[in-house]
């Protein structure tokens, strides 16, 4: 557990210097804009244990992965997200001693993550080894009102000398990406110019052609005075350079360096036009000046949690941590660019590379729909349309036809670059949370025109592909499903896996349903999709509904519970109670094999086709599943606790429903899975978010119309939420007692509450619970 970090409401906090966690808040204290991310690195030399991590969005390198065992199909690439160039970097030697906290002593250390505001602050007295003593104070933030800047306030004092002073502010983009092979780099130099406090350097990676460009510009001040500076030259070496400035400081005076650094790529500018688009970026943004850039930057910030904050009242853990989670993912996402997505460790490390997973559809989606409104969500569902061509080609490549479609388990564009074969070939339960988040869409906005222009194309092609790849048992009599990996990769190639069959029968139903809906409501649309398709509607739909009518789902009816896959109770059913901490997590702690071997479950995977599907069964079925396979869940996956969280509160189980919200919300604060060096878990702390929405507050939409069944916590007072639901804006407030709705945008509807129908007027309504 992370106990260095405090609990506030609004901040995350680091008190104390503590180097072995030096790379853990790295993580946790990282900036990001959409546009570019930054790990919370130091920005002086640090010599201790660190990765260094600088993200542009969209930026990859397809790593080769062909090796002895490559077989057909298998992916050609992987894709690396990249480390990019370190743009953070101001390095202070102070009467010739090089600051570095891993060699200095360190006191009154303090770190602090402003969520509200977007704001990084650091500041500590540190003792050198000649005796100086420093004190440092730094603020750093990446604006969401100029997603292409980057600025920084670094001040020093020394505190019981007069001492010479030289400051070194440097971009450096001669770095390595961490899981490197032999250290190999991805960057090569383009073109590089140096000046006094100035300078840029525009790079490529080695592959593919992407192109960034960085420049810089610094000012040194003590107060509103410049700095009496004894020298002032500039450093280059390849990929790098720098201004080094030397002047003296006199006892108890501060010191003040502005950088300022645009970050500019060949996704949003002609390779040959960064030099002019960074110099035209920046100088906009020196003329503003620091503390006008950063308070726009608030000014925006209190805009997006005007609509997406979740208030809780009485717990201040967790207050802090659904905020948390929040921040973050609009610190990945901003929806502007429908090329981009979300990455499960969005700009805060490089682990699993790519930055599109179907945790988007499964988890992201329904958020930033919900707080964002239709657009956000509709460009990530675009995203998948305009890659429907590579998914198509990607099942071809398996030997499917007939335009059936398998879109990645990891891609950047389109392409599949997961370099695993039980996920890349078997995990095709990906294909089912695509076509769900097509429904949702449609189910919570109202609105079918996605459908009707684009979705129906890809629900065709990931129907094809479901009907291709069951199978016909002669000895059952029914089809089945051989051969896959479900969501609980602690399970591979495993045969009936019971949500993917449900999820590819239930995908095969609806696409039946929205193409009769286009025929008869848009004949026009129809002629053409058929055309484009080559739609043979009664001889595939005549298949289909064969498959879905005999599609086997395996189950134990003694037990009353859906089997995860056959032959599932013949493992040994040891239940996770029966593990000892020391065993824990089993992913650091058995082999492999083992594990493969054990009945436990990294992550919700009957549980997940319950979330989804939850009105196809009764609360029993419901209560006796959950049960079942809670007990034998180890949540190794971030993405796990949160369905369970939403299921319990189904259920009634609120103290389950609250300790697995903690987990979930608290993964990477309190670093469950000991992981959290590598980076934060972005993608499901958008489940964090429905833990609460859709677990406590029981938001769905049922019958077409805004439903909920609220519960609360017994540690919280209160909490509330507001929801963009079809041009309106709605606050809802849980209490011990009740639950108040008001209508803050838009017109009167109705609402459900607790399966009892209400008129939601202008003035609040209010149900005791």
């Amino acid at each position: 557990m992370n106990e260095y970090l405090k609990h506030d409401e609004w901040k995350i906090v680091e008190e104390g210097f503590h180097s072995e966690k030096t790379r853990a808040s790295e993580s946790i204290f990282s900036l990001g804009n959409g546009m570019m991310g930054q790990r919370a690195n130091f920005e002086e030399t640090y010599s201790g244990e660190t990765l260094q991590g600088t993200y542009v969005a969209g930026i990859y390198y397809p790593d080769k992965t062909r090796v002895g065992w490559w077989k057909n199909g298998y992916p050609e690439y992987f894709a690396k997200v990249l480390n990019s160039a370190f743009w953070i970097g101001i390095n202070i030697t102070v009467d010739g001693e090089v600051l570095d906290l891993a060699t200095c002593s360190v006191r009154d250390f303090r770190r602090e993550l402003n969520m509200k505001k977007g704001l990084l602050l650091r500041q500590f007295i540190a003792t050198l080894p000649n005796g100086v003593e420093l004190k440092v104070s730094a603020k750093r933030f990446l604006s969401i009102v100029s997603p292409e800047i980057g600025a920084i306030q670094y001040s020093i004092t020394s505190l019981n000398r007069d001492v010479k002073v030289e400051m070194n502010s440097y971009i450096d983009g001669d770095v390595i990406n961490e899981d490197s092979n032999y250290n190999e780099k991805f960057w090569d130099e383009v073109q590089k110019e140096s000046n006094p406090f100035e300078g840029f350097l525009q790079m490529k990676t080695k592959k593919l052609d992407f192109q960034v460009g960085w420049r810089m510009f610094c000012s040194l001040k003590s107060g509103n005075d410049n700095i009496q500076t004894d020298s002032v030259e500039t450093t280059e070496d390849e990929k790098y350079f720098g201004t080094i400035v030397s002047f003296s400081l006199a006892k108890g005076v501060e010191a003040s360096l502005h950088k300022y650094v645009a970050v500019v790529s060949n996704m949003n500018h002609a390779s040959t036009a960064l030099n002019s688009a960074s110099k035209a970026i920046l100088e906009t943004a020196v003329a503003k000046g620091f503390d006008q850039l950063l308070a726009e930057h608030i000014v925006a910030w209190a805009k997006k949690w005007e609509h997406g904050d979740i208030i809780i009242e009485g717990d201040v853990a967790a207050q802090q941590a659904i905020r948390f989670n929040i921040f973050q993912l609009h610190q990945t996402y901003s929806g502007e660019d429908d090329r981009l997505n979300i990455g499960p460790k969005g700009f805060t490390g490089e682990k699993y590379g790519g930055c599109t997973y179907w945790d988007t559809e499964a988890y992201c989606i329904p958020f930033y729909m919900v707080t964002a409104g239709n657009e956000v969500a509709r460009k990530l569902l675009l995203y998948r349309y305009k890659q429907l061509d590579k998914a198509i080609e990607n099942a071809a490549k398996l030997g499917f036809t007939n335009g059936a479609a398998l879109y990645p388990m990891v891609t950047m564009n389109g392409e599949e670059c997961h370099n695993e074969w039980e996920i890349t070939f078997e995990e095709i339960h990906r294909n089912g949370a695509i076509a769900y988040a097509i429904y949702n869409y449609a189910r919570y906005t109202g609105d079918n025109t996605y459908i009707n222009d684009y979705g129906l194309e890809v629900l065709l092609g990931i129907a094809r592909f479901w009907a291709q790849r069951v199978s016909f048992s002669e000895s059952r009599q029914q089809y089945v499903m051989l051969g896959v990996t479900g969501p609980n990769e602690y399970e591979n190639n495993a045969n009936n896996n019971w949500y993917t069959s449900y999820i590819a029968r239930w995908c095969m139903q609806y696409t039946m349903v929205q193409v009769a809906r286009v025929k008869d409501e848009l004949p026009e649309k129809y002629s053409s999709f058929v055309t484009r398709t080559h739609l043979n509607e009664g001889l595939e739909f005549t298949l289909w509904s064969d498959i879905c009518n005999r599609i086997f789902l395996p189950e134990d009816k003694k037990k009353g519970v859906f089997l995860q896959q056959e032959g599932y109770l013949d493992k040994e059913q040891i239940l996770v109670k029966d593990l000892t901490s020391s065993q824990r997590p089993l992913n650091q702690k058995w082999s492999w094999d083992r594990i493969l071997r054990s009945c436990f479950i990294k992550q919700a995977d009957v549980l997940q086709g319950i979330y989804f599907f939850e009105d196809d069964f009764d609360m029993d079925t419901i209560k006796r599943n959950f049960e079942f396979y809670e007990a034998r869940t180890v949540h190794e996956s971030s993405l796990s606790p949160c369905v369970h969280s939403i299921l319990a509160a189904k259920i009634g189980d609120i103290d389950q429903a609250y300790n697995m919200y903690l987990r979930t919300a608290r993964l990477d604060l309190d670093d469950y899975n000991r992981e959290v060096k590598e980076g934060l878990h972005i993608t499901s702390m958008a489940g964090t978010w429905l833990s609460i929405v859709e677990g406590f507050g029981g938001m769905r939409v049922k019958k077409d119309m805004l439903s909920f069944n609220p519960l609360i916590p017994n540690t919280w007072n209160a909490y509330s939420f507001k929801i963009c639901f079809r041009d309106r804006v709605i606050l809802i407030r849980v209490e011990k007692d009740k639950v108040t709705i008001t209508i803050e945008e838009g017109n009167s509807l109705d609402i459900l509450i607790a399966g009892k129908k209400h008129h939601l007027k202008n003035s609040p309504l209010v149900v005791k619970l």
